[in-house]
C-alpha cells in the first residue's frame, strides 16, 4: 500500500467480517511479526464503562514524569488514527502505512488457512503492537479491552497490572444476558500472578473475580476496600477528592479533576490505584505532582464533554444502561435546574425504552430521536417509538435538530447530544464548538 488512504480503506473493508471473538487468528499474525507483543511493558484496562477515562488517568500523570506511555483504544472520536497514539499524539499517516502494509502481508497469508480472515480490531491491534515494538518504543503501553475481555484481541498482552472498571449491561448478544455472565467474560483478562484492580461492588461480581484472581493467584485491589476516596465534590467545572490505599504510602487531599461527573472519581482513583502499584513495586517515577497536574489536564473526548456558546451543549457518548445512569446522575448534581433538550443516536442493537429509562426521572423539555452516517444507525422513528420519554420527535439528521433547538433555546437551556460513540463522534467532528 503506498497512501494512508490504501491503508485505512484496507482495514475499513475487513469490517464486513463482523465481530468474530478469540485470539487464534492474533496470535498467529504475532507470531508471524516475531511477537512484538512480548517486548511491551503493558497495562490492561477491561471493564464496561470508564474504561478510557481511566487510559487518559493513567497517561497524563506519566507524561508529567516524563515517562511515554503508548496507547490502544477505541473507538476513535476525531481521528481513525488516535487509536493507536504515544503520548496523545496519533500515529503519523506514513507510520501507519508502512506497518499495515507489513501487517497485510501476513493477514493474506493467514486468510489462505482454516483460521480465515482477521477483523479489523485484530488487524489494528497487530499494527498497534508492531507499531509500539518496532517504530517507537515507549515505556509503557495502555491496551483498552474492545469488546469484553476473555476472547478480545487485546488478551494476548502479558501486562504488568490489570484493570476492570466495573461490569455493566453491554454487548449482552455476544457477553451473554446476566452480570455474572459478563463478568466472566471480562473476567478474562485476569492473568496468573498479575494483579488486579477494580472499581466493581456489585457483590456478586466482587465474589466471582475473587474466585478467579484467587485460582490465578493474582492479587485483587478493590474499591473500599484497598483503595478508596472521601471528601469528594462535583461541579460544573469538574471534581475534587481526596484518596487513600493499602500501599504505604500518605493520603492524597483535593486532588482536582476537570472531567465531569462523580463517576470520574471513580475512574480517577482506578487509575490512581494502578500508579500506585507501579511506584511501589517498578519504581515508576510518578510523584503526586504529576498525578495533580496530569488528573486536572486529563480529557477525554465525547465523555461528559461540556461548552458554553449561542446554546451551551453536553456531549456524552453514554451508549449502555450504566452510562445513561451516570450522564442522569452528572446532569442532577452539576447541571440542576437547566431545561434540558436531548438529541439522541444510536445503533440498532439496543433497546430505547430500557436504555432511555434513567432520563425519565429528569425534567426534560425537548427530545429528538435522529439517524447518523453508520451503517449499524438505529432509524429514527424505531428510537422514537419505544422512548420512554414523552413525546420524543424525529429529525431527519441531528444537524437539522440541532438548527431548530438553536433558533427556540433560551439562555439557560443544555443541548446534550447523547447515545452511540460513533453519533457523538460524528457531532463532535461537525460542531464549531469543538
Amino acid at each position: 500500500m503506498k497512501t494512508y488512504e490504501e491503508a485505512k480503506q484496507w482495514i475499513e473493508n475487513q469490517e464486513k467480517f463482523g465481530i468474530r471473538p478469540g485470539l487464534k487468528r492474533v496470535e498467529w499474525l504475532l507470531e508471524r511479526l516475531d511477537h512484538p507483543e512480548r517486548r511491551l511493558k503493558s497495562i490492561h484496562v477491561g471493564g464496561t464503562n470508564g474504561k478510557g477515562s481511566v487510559v487518559q488517568f493513567l497517561q497524563e500523570p506519566m507524561k508529567e514524569a516524563g515517562i511515554v506511555a503508548g496507547t490502544f483504544t477505541s473507538p476513535y472520536v476525531t481521528d481513525f488514527r488516535e487509536r493507536i497514539a504515544v503520548n496523545g499524539e496519533p500515529i503519523s499517516e506514513e507510520d501507519f502505512t508502512e506497518c499495515a502494509t507489513i501487517v497485510r502481508k501476513e493477514a493474506e497469508e493467514m486468510a489462505k488457512t482454516s483460521l480465515g480472515n482477521a477483523t479489523s480490531f485484530e488487524l489494528l491491534t497487530v499494527i498497534a503492537a508492531y507499531y509500539f515494538a518496532k517504530k517507537v518504543f515507549p515505556d509503557i503501553v495502555i491496551w483498552e479491552v474492545g469488546l469484553g475481555g476473555r476472547f478480545d484481541s487485546t488478551n494476548v498482552m502479558y501486562p504488568m497490572i490489570s484493570v476492570i472498571t466495573n461490569v455493566g449491561h453491554d454487548h449482552q448478544s455476544i457477553l451473554g444476558q446476566t452480570l455474572t455472565e459478563i463478568a466472566k467474560e471480562k473476567a478474562g483478562i485476569i492473568k496468573s500472578g498479575v494483579p488486579v484492580v477494580t472499581a466493581e461492588e456489585n457483590e456478586e461480581v466482587l465474589a466471582l473475580f475473587r474466585e478467579i484472581a484467587k485460582e490465578k493467584k493474582a492479587t485483587l485491589y478493590e474499591w473500599n476496600d484497598t483503595f478508596e476516596v472521601y471528601d469528594d465534590s462535583v461541579s460544573s467545572s469538574g471534581a475534587t477528592f481526596s484518596f487513600r490505599s493499602i500501599l504505604k504510602r500518605q493520603d492524597m487531599e483535593a486532588i482536582q479533576l476537570t472531567m465531569l461527573g462523580r463517576h470520574q472519581v471513580k475512574n480517577a482513583a482506578t487509575a490512581l490505584m494502578v500508579l500506585r502499584y507501579l511506584t511501589t513495586y517498578y519504581a515508576f517515577p510518578v510523584e503526586d505532582d504529576d498525578i495533580r497536574a496530569g488528573f486536572e489536564r486529563a480529557l477525554w473526548p465525547g465523555r461528559l464533554e461540556y461548552r458554553t456558546g449561542e446554546v451551551d451543549v453536553l456531549l456524552d457518548g453514554a451508549h449502555n444502561r450504566e452510562g445513561i445512569e451516570s450522564l442522569k446522575a452528572a446532569i442532577q448534581e452539576t447541571f440542576p435546574n437547566r431545561p434540558l433538550h436531548f438529541i439522541i443516536g444510536m445503533t440498532k442493537e439496543k433497546d430505547p425504552a430500557a436504555l432511555l429509562a434513567p432520563l425519565k426521572e429528569l425534567t426534560v423539555a425537548s427530545c429528538t430521536a435522529v439517524p447518523f452516517d453508520f451503517e449499524r444507525a438505529k432509524e429514527a422513528e424505531a428510537i422514537a417509538e419505544k422512548s420512554p420519554i414523552a413525546d420524543t420527535k424525529t429529525a431527519t439528521s441531528w444537524k437539522k435538530a440541532w438548527e431548530t433547538l438553536k433558533q427556540q433555546a433560551k439562555e439557560e437551556d443544555l443541548v446534550v447530544f447523547a447515545g452511540s460513540l460513533y453519533f457523538i463522534s460524528e457531532v463532535r467532528r461537525s460542531l464549531s464548538y469543538f
